[in-house]
């Protein structure tokens, strides 16, 4: 009987029990994953590390750069206990300039830029209208005074003389009418006339002696001259005469447009032939004087400073350079601090305004420029500007 033939299987070569390098290579392969395993492992740790530091590393440098920047802001910079420091905006006045009277431009003497100095002619208008009335006021208070002369001066001596001798011409004809009028009686008497002579020669009698009574009067008005009311109304006719005419030359005045004060004109805003008029502003000046910061003040900082104190104002502009200044208002009431203004409370915390002067002889200053302020609260120096420490503006 033969045997029966070997699977396939039983053919080949047991690989797990009877190759020698086969057994060995197997144990080999399963170490080298288990080591790349560790390795990834390791890797992953290490990149958390890596990233936890890092992270920490980012951290601190932030909080380092905070506290850096906390102590480099202007708030937080220590300031000697005889110095506060205040911020705020370089602030000027500025004057919206308009005739007073209405009528046409007819020059223009200045425009956007040019200084101009107190009193200075900046434009002018048509002044015929206005040289006329001053001229007819002008006539009348010549006439009314004539007026008051001759009162004043009372009757003229030849006017005198002449109510004399009418007085006795008055006379005269009294005492002829008085004859004629007693031979016409008689006459009528003796039936040698008519009664109607008679009684016209009487009538003309007491008629010559009423006019001699109105030519005594009439002496006696010229000695004594014009009546005191006479003279006082004759003088108030004159005072209002006066008054026209100075109405009407101030009129005329306010055809030129003066600059109120030293300054710098900002807009030209009418032109020569535009009507103009009070509500019409025809130039913008800028005042150069006074300057002042408008700063802030906390409440726990009122009560160290006063008008007078004397302070330094600095600008980011000048940098390093100080102008001399002092304290000229504190506002009595408080607000909201402007969002313009930096300071170390909160925004919504209320401030005190503070006006401070700054000496600015070279012009450097500017409208709305930022400003530091530094007020010395130290007696030898808080009275420095004592002399200067009301409004120099106020006029």
């Amino acid at each position: 009987m033969s045997n029966p033939p070997l699977a396939q299987t039983d053919l080949q070569p047991n690989t797990e029990s009877t190759d020698p390098a086969t057994a060995v290579e197997r144990p080999h392969a399963t170490a080298s994953a288990a080591t790349s395993i560790h390795r990834e492992d390791g890797g992953k740790r290490i990149g958390r590390r890596l990233a936890r530091g890092l992270l920490g590393a980012t951290l601190l440098g932030a909080v380092a750069g905070g506290l850096v920047l906390w102590r480099s802001w202007p708030w937080s910079v220590p300031q000697p206990v005889d110095v506060l420091v205040l911020y705020g905006n370089v602030d000027i006045r500025d004057v919206e300039l308009a005739f007073n009277d209405s009528d046409r431009i007819t020059r223009m003497l200045v425009k956007e830029g040019d200084r101009v100095s107190g009193g200075q002619l900046l434009a002018e208008l048509d002044t015929r209208r206005l040289q006329a009335a001053v001229a007819r006021a002008g006539a009348q208070v010549d006439a009314q005074k004539e007026v008051l002369t001759r009162l004043v001066n009372g009757t003229r001596p030849e006017d005198i003389r002449k109510a004399r001798a009418d007085l006795e011409l008055a006379k005269a004809e009294l005492e002829n009418a008085r004859r004629t009028s007693a031979r016409r009686q008689s006459l009528a008497a003796r039936n040698a006339g008519s009664k109607q002579d008679a009684d016209d020669a009487q009538a003309a009698a007491a008629t010559a002696d009423a006019r001699l009574a109105a030519a005594q009067a009439i002496l006696d008005l010229a000695v004594a001259g014009p009546r005191r009311e006479d003279i006082e109304e004759a003088r108030a006719t004159l005072a209002a005469l006066q008054a026209q005419l100075q109405s009407a030359r101030i009129e005329l005045a306010d055809a030129e447009l003066h600059s109120p004060d030293a300054g710098v004109i900002q807009e030209r805003l009418l032109e020569p032939g535009d009507m103009a008029s009070p509500q019409k502003p025809v130039f913008t000046l800028a005042l150069t004087d006074p300057v002042w910061v408008r700063a802030y003040a906390a409440e726990p900082d009122l009560g160290k400073i006063r008008p007078g104190m004397a302070a330094e104002v600095e600008t980011d502009s000048f940098p390093g350079k100080r102008y001399p200044a002092w304290i000229g208002f504190i506002s009595p009431t408080a607000e909201f601090t402007p969002k313009s203004v930096e300071v170390r409370q909160l925004r919504t915390r209320l401030v005190y305004q503070v006006r401070v002067f700054v000496q600015n002889p070279a012009d450097e200053l500017r409208l709305g420029m930022p400003a530091t302020v530094r007020v010395f609260l130290n007696s030898s120096r808080a009275t420095e500007y004592g002399a200067g420490s009301r409004d120099p503006g106020a006029r």
